[in-house]
């Protein structure tokens, strides 16, 4: 079987130090870092299901403006990504060294976006969401205030 070559990208960007002068520009890798945070959320309880995957479908077609296909694309390789892997970190290190604090927060509330997409929140997600923060370093109190947030909107949304 090939392997497909976005996700040999994917993974020789991910295996490199720093230097980013040899990123291709066809791949992102701040967007394949955000988008695996974004879908580990939602298969954490077991059931990354067509709410949790439209909302992250969304979410990076709107923050990175991609097309439908584009987020398509970058969704499957997060989604291949986080499959082989077992820790987070590696995603959320390159949120915390890509993006500034107003992005990162931003980054927080586009998670509680996914975390609240099927209606519920499992404690395995918000226990994942508090381990996030801190791994990209959003203060518990910007992390809170982003929650609110979401949640004042989805309130506003469903009146």
């Amino acid at each position: 079987m090939l392997a497909n070559p976005m996700i040999n990208r994917i993974k020789a960007f991910l295996d490199r130090s720093s230097d980013t002068s040899e990123t291709p520009k066809t791949v992102d890798e701040t967007q394949l870092a955000a988008a695996a945070l974004l879908v580990e959320v939602g298969r954490i309880d077991g059931n990354f299901d067509d709410a949790e995957w439209q909302a992250v479908k969304m979410l990076v077609k709107e923050h990175f403006a991609l097309s439908e296909v584009e987020a398509e694309a970058l969704i499957a390789a997060a989604d291949e990504e986080v499959e082989g892997s077992v820790e987070v970190y590696r995603f959320a290190r390159a949120v915390k060294d890509k993006f500034d604090m107003n992005e990162r927060v931003k980054m927080i509330e586009m998670l509680w976006r996914v975390v609240y997409a099927d209606g519920m929140v499992h404690d395995y997600e918000a226990n994942l969401l508090r381990r996030m923060a801190g791994l990209i370093y959003v203060s518990d109190r910007d992390s809170g205030t982003a929650r609110k947030k979401v949640l004042a909107e989805i309130s506003l949304a469903e009146q």
